[in-house]
């Protein structure tokens, strides 16, 4: 095959075949076809699109690229979930632990953030000691011995979406749903799980800002996944202001141990409620698991026995974390500055920015501009208010920590423009809009 030929048929509109789309991901990830030649392909993909057997191609082809992991031997159904990203969602650190203390084993690899927040590994090393590198045998392992492992993807796993990820990123082929739907379903195919539970964010501080962007992505995906032969279940969920209070790692390793404790901000924690019992909807293989709202109140009772933190310890513990920064969290990176940000008017408020709450905390030092930029685990946000909440003048709206006085005016410029203010009643956002399943995923 000649890579010219295909890019043309793509340019042309043409519907590539999978051997075509095989041999231009095997050629590639070898490093055999230059830089050019995929960047012109994906700017074709960009332009004239892609068919569902397309991207379902794609995405094999980019799994298979690299390692794909065979967890059979731990569990024979492996559940998995995936963020598209958001302000303050450090939903996978609550939920995780909750499935796994009902026997329903989590195998996860996360990433780091880039923009204004931390990921989620980012968030788990502000735990003094605990790994993220694991090797494939250390991630088997822990899986296997505790039926919970949390840790970095593996430079092994699907390595072809590593590569076309960093050209899209200098290519302008970014917002592109193919492109984005294969570059998140090939690493979850590629990390093992046989269900998979999609949590698509819209809003201001999401990827997708519309509710029909989310839904087409969301869509796009459980369409890959059912193609792949996987169970999938994606909920689209609002991102337009912060999930639960803290955005900041070690303040948002705080309220994740509170919500495992059984409190956390009613918000966050209905989020986390929701997302487990879809997962444990996945895993069911009992009867009581097929009823979304019994799975609910299941994983109430284990928020409130202590066993979902009991496990979270577990992980921290395995991974080499210092568990009495999980006993006491006041042992976790304490920010040396406090200072608060306060209404300006009373009112009902109109608008709660994620995005504009998202840079005040990323000037504070909660996020990286590059890769490879450090992050202060101690900084951050505490929103104490949500769209809709009646307030009066001077009433704290947010709790700003800090290590860098300098660095407090320019957050408190974000936060000017985070709040708007309205004399009428303003109506609370949901928390999901809607739900899109693959045919076999509904129990």
């Amino acid at each position: 095959m000649r890579a010219v030929e295909i890019i043309a048929r793509k340019r042309d509109g043409e519907a590539l075949s999978r051997e075509e789309i095989n041999w231009f991901i095997e050629t590639y990830t070898r490093g055999d076809l230059p830089d050019y030649q995929a960047a012109a392909l994906l700017m074709a993909i960009f332009i004239r699109g892609m068919t569902r057997q397309e991207t379902v191609d794609l995405t094999l082809a980019m799994a298979s690229s690299g390692d794909v992991l065979d967890l059979s031997d731990i569990a024979p159904y492996i559940v998995d979930k995936h963020s598209s990203g958001g302000v303050g969602d450090k939903t996978s650190l609550v939920v995780l632990p909750l499935v796994a203390s009902l026997g329903v084993p989590v195998a996860k690899m996360s990433g780091r953030g880039l923009g204004y927040s931390g990921g989620t590994l980012d968030k788990l090393e502000s735990i003094r000691g605990y790994r993220v590198d694991l090797s494939a045998d250390e991630f088997r392992a822990l899986a296997k011995q505790n039926g919970i492992v949390l840790a970095g993807q593996s430079l092994a796993l699907a390595p072809a979406d590593g590569k076309l990820y960093a050209l899209r990123d200098v290519t302008a082929t970014v917002p592109c749903l193919p492109l984005i739907a294969s570059s998140i379903m090939s690493k979850k195919i590629a990390a093992g799980a046989q269900g998979i539970v999609l949590d698509v964010k819209l809003g201001r501080g999401a990827f997708m800002p519309t509710l029909d962007d989310a839904r087409a992505l969301a869509q796009i995906m459980v369409e890959i996944g059912q193609g792949a032969g996987r169970d999938v279940v994606a909920l689209l969920s609002d991102m337009n202001q912060p999930l639960g209070e803290m955005v900041g790692n070690a303040l948002e390793i705080i309220e994740t141990i509170d919500t495992l404790r059984g409190g956390g901000p009613a918000d966050f924690r209905a989020h986390c409620l929701e997302i487990a019992a879809y997962m444990l909807l996945l895993a069911g293989r009992r009867a009581e698991w097929t009823d979304l709202e019994a799975n609910k109140a299941l994983c109430e009772t284990q928020l409130a026995n202590g066993a979902a933190l009991a496990m979270f310890r577990t992980m921290v513990e395995a991974q080499g974390g210092d568990v009495r920064m999980v006993d006491d969290p006041s042992l976790l990176p304490q920010a040396k500055i406090v200072e608060y940000y306060n209404a300006a008017q009373p009112g009902y408020l109109a608008q709660v920015a994620a995005d504009a709450i998202a840079l005040a905390a990323f000037e504070l030092g909660a996020g990286r501009e590059k890769k490879g930029d450090s992050i202060d685990p101690a900084v951050g946000l505490r929103v104490h208010v949500k769209q809709g909440d009646q307030v009066v003048r001077e009433q704290t709206l947010v709790t700003l920590y800090a290590n860098d006085v300098a660095k407090l005016a320019a957050c408190r410029a974000h936060l000017e423009r985070a709040f708007t203010y309205s004399e009428s009643l303003t109506e609370p956002l949901p928390l999901f809009y809607d739900v899109i399943r693959s045919d076999t995923s509904t129990g």
